[in-house]
């Protein structure tokens, strides 16, 4: 009988999600002030920015509706439950794996950010709703990048379960492959708009006239934001998971047949090493790179989509990786 059971691991793949995403958010916004030469808040400073505002009271705008009250639920919830459709901390599927693909799971996210932007829009403040109106007009811009990159990951994997493509693209045919690169690199670029990063957003921003994702969640405050803002950091910390575990570097997972501590452990600490390196490319960028002007977006997500059309192409020039 094995040490830990496939549930165990299931909820331990969940927890990860939960508990490892406000600490990649302290991380990078450490970072970046450590190279801006500036003290910096701790890396935990999430874990007590939370725990703060779930003490806190909760006041309401008259005019909000079941909508604006129910919304930080879903966008709470729904990376959590993409983290049960992703390889976490195991190379082999878990039982929900295969209730969804990478489409599934893109859907899912998404929903959260719907319901999030109604109810930005459903207290009839400017702010919301403006905020509200440029984070989906980015999400219809991702769109097109978002489709390609999946339609190449099927191209080249023949599939979109994650534990099949991950497994296809560090076959020795892919490994090296532009296509393979490339792909990386578009649905990188997308992280970034998804996950209201600069250039597209400045997440450290106060100024009202020129937030995305924070004016959506402008209206709330005590436990409602929190879940809001935790949403948002699970959201962020399951992208860079799809990204590092399923399109580039899926070693250090546990393997099938290895369901001791150990190599939980070791699937968890490796996870976490992937994740510095990757938020520290982030801060070099968002501390070089100012935020572009919302009409300079099309063209840095219409790079995401070139690159992506080039992944595709490659893959054929290159004999579809044989």
């Amino acid at each position: 009988m094995p040490d830990i059971s496939i549930i165990v691991l299931q909820i331990a793949q969940v927890l990860t999600v939960l508990v490892g995403a406000p600490l990649i958010k302290g991380f990078i916004d450490r970072g970046k002030h450590i190279v801006q030469s500036k003290r910096g808040p701790s890396v935990f400073q999430p874990y007590f920015d939370y725990w703060k505002l779930l003490h806190k009271g909760t006041v309401v705008s008259e005019h909000a509706s079941w909508v604006f009250r129910a919304a930080p639920y879903p966008a709470f919830v729904t990376p959590l439950i993409v983290a049960t459709l992703i390889p976490v901390l195991t190379a082999y599927p878990l039982p929900y794996a295969f209730m969804g693909d990478m489409l599934a799971g893109g859907f899912i996210l998404a929903l959260g950010g719907f319901f999030t932007s109604l109810a930005a829009l459903d207290t009839g403040s400017p702010y919301g709703g403006m905020g509200s109106s440029r984070s989906r007009t980015v999400s219809f811009l991702a769109e097109p990048a978002v489709i390609l990159v999946l339609f190449t990951v099927a191209l080249v994997a023949h599939a979109t379960i994650p534990f099949v493509v991950n497994q296809t693209l560090i076959s020795p045919s892919y490994l090296f492959n532009p296509a393979h690169w490339l792909l990386a690199a578009a649905l990188f670029l997308v992280i970034l708009a998804e996950a209201g990063r600069i250039p597209v957003d400045n997440p450290s921003s106060t100024f009202e006239l020129s937030m995305i994702e924070h004016a959506r969640s402008l209206e709330y405050s005590g436990p409602a934001l929190a879940l809001i803002e935790w949403g948002g950091a699970m959201k962020f910390f399951v992208l860079l998971v799809i990204l590092l575990n399923v399109l580039t570097a899926p070693w250090g997972l546990a393997p099938e047949g290895a369901t001791t501590l150990l190599s939980v452990v070791i699937a968890l600490v490796t996870l976490l090493l992937k994740m510095l390196v990757i938020c520290g490319i982030v801060i070099v960028i968002e501390s070089c790179v100012a935020k572009w002007r919302f009409f300079r977006i099309p063209e840095f997500l219409g790079a995401a989509f070139i690159l992506a059309g080039l992944a595709v192409v490659s893959f054929y020039l290159t004999g579809g990786g044989g």
